[in-house]
């Protein structure tokens, strides 16, 4: 079985879709920070199919990595000449993989950070994108004030030429920029937080005013930030993700990724320097985000969290055996047509009804086997985000929210860290051990979770959000989940 590279690619497979063009013509345009399975699934497939076209070849990603796990992504990209495999998995059981050559170099940055600056400070880098997460923009989750105190971010300040975070390496590498009278590059954020171009520009002015305050004001008037909406599920790639690759297609990738057919990206079109024609590509080019990033974070985030900590505490552990099951489906369809779709504008050419089912669809796709603990993760990051601001639009507008509010107590429930059979759970979240200190006094003090102002604020205070929350983890407690959501949908509990 070949090992994936440039080598091998006349070897495999027909059924393997391979890079159209000839990849020694492909010149860096973009530095990517973050090259998980969602940036390889779908930025870097975008542009790989504008390479297919005969376009695009300035643009080659050249990817950086800035935490101590991407060190295994830049050695297996290395050994494959930064070739991977995209695994599409169809829900009849088709698999459609196809090799992705957009990708033309790796920087692991702890190694050589004044590398990755200079990279960044060459003039044909015209984007700089990032997929750090919600949590890697360092800003306070109730207040939105950027974490100055971090000591990477000090280290940072301190030294710019050694920087550790992509706060310090982007300003060093516009500050050089400037200073060498090259026009700025462009920042595109391609994360999941709602304004993320805006949430981008705050965060990284915010770092460039602690150096210099001429710099920051540079940056906020010359470097475009641009919002972007994305939607691509991608599941972590499992060993036996690996091994299936090589036993049906004959593709030996150390580090494929898989996905399901659906894929959306809406950009915003402000760019300093020209972008890609993502728009001949599927991608949606226009002039506000917003419509659509809403409709994404309080549809689909907000029903991945709707799902998966009651699922998890009924005994699922796969987002499509939740799914295929007509209580929660009921659920689901339920807080998106009552609770998140009445705190939406209209969406300019979309159907909600119609994307509503779809979503259904998607997330009963058996074959992507997306696992609840995946979307049960780095909750303190997303609820936040994705799930308060829906209650506290319904709370202005006299909405219903007791199903939302129920979703914060399946939260604090799961958090408690032992599902309905006794076995523990094993949360993972940056507040892991402040979050399961809280929850550990659910029964006692049931107000407990929800107090704790810094992810909640005064939420705890709005008497119909926290009778709904008491009266929902009063049920999980004595009920449990099956028969709490067998209430919710029956129209029993506190709107």
């Amino acid at each position: 079985m070949p090992t994936l590279s440039n080598a091998t690619l006349g070897r495999l497979d027909p059924q393997v879709a391979v890079p159209a063009y000839d990849r020694r013509q492909v010149t860096p345009g973009i530095v990517h920070f973050g090259v998980g399975g969602f940036h390889r699934a779908h930025q870097a497939m975008y542009l790989d199919a504008l390479m297919n076209r005969g376009q695009a070849l300035d643009w080659g990603i050249v990817g950086v990595g800035v935490m101590p796990g991407d060190r295994r992504m830049q050695e297996v990209l290395a050994a494959q000449d930064h070739l991977y495999t995209l695994v599409v998995k169809h829900p009849d059981g088709h698999y459609a993989p196809r090799v992705i050559g957009s990708l033309v170099d790796y920087s692991f940055a702890p190694d050589d950070p004044e590398g990755v600056i200079e990279t960044m400070a060459d003039p044909a880098i015209r984007i700089v994108s990032l997929t750090v997460t919600e949590g890697g923009y360092n800003f306070h989750p109730v207040t939105g004030e950027f974490d100055v105190d971090n000591p990477d971010v000090q280290h940072d300040l301190a030294h710019p030429a050694a920087s550790r975070t992509p706060f310090g390496l982007v300003t060093e590498a516009l500050r050089r920029r400037r200073e060498r009278g090259l026009a700025p590059f462009t920042v595109m954020s391609c994360d999941n937080i709602q304004g993320n171009g805006e949430v981008a520009q705050r965060m990284f002015t915010a770092f460039a005013r602690r150096r210099d305050a001429d710099l920051a004001a540079w940056i906020a008037s010359e470097v475009p930030f641009p919002n972007s909406m994305v939607d691509r599920i991608t599941p972590v790639t499992a060993p036996a993700d690996i091994a299936e690759l090589g036993e049906r297609f004959g593709v030996g990738d150390a580090w494929p990724v898989v996905c399901e057919p659906f894929t959306q990206w809406v950009l915003e079109d402000r760019f300093a320097a020209g972008r890609p024609a993502f728009e001949e590509v599927g991608v949606q080019v226009v002039e506000d985000v917003e419509p659509y990033e809403l409709m994404k974070l309080r549809l689909l985030n907000a029903s991945h969290q709707a799902l998966c900590y009651f699922g998890y505490l009924a005994g699922y552990r796969y987002a499509h055996e939740v799914c295929r099951d007509p209580l929660f489906v009921d659920f689901l369809l339920a807080y998106m047509r009552h609770e998140g779709r009445p705190t939406l504008a209209p969406v300019p050419g979309v159907d909600l009804d119609a994307y509503c089912r779809t979503l259904i669809e998607r997330f009963a796709n058996p074959e992507i086997k997306d696992t609840l603990a995946r979307l049960c993760a780095e909750s303190s990051d997303r609820i936040p985000k994705w799930l308060l601001p829906v209650i506290r639009e319904q709370l202005a507008a006299g909405g219903e929210l007791h199903r939302s509010a129920a979703v914060v107590a399946s939260w604090a429930r799961y958090a408690e860290g032992v599902d309905e059979q006794g076995e523990p759970i094993t949360v993972v979240d940056r507040l892991k051990e402040e979050l399961m200190a809280l929850a550990r006094r659910n029964r006692e003090q049931p107000t407990a979770f929800i107090d704790n102002r810094e992810l909640f604020g005064d939420l705890a205070e709005q008497e119909r959000f926290r009778t709904a929350y008491l009266e929902a983890l009063a049920s999980l407690h004595e009920r449990g989940a099956r028969a709490t959501l067998e209430s919710l949908v029956a129209g029993r509990g506190h709107a």
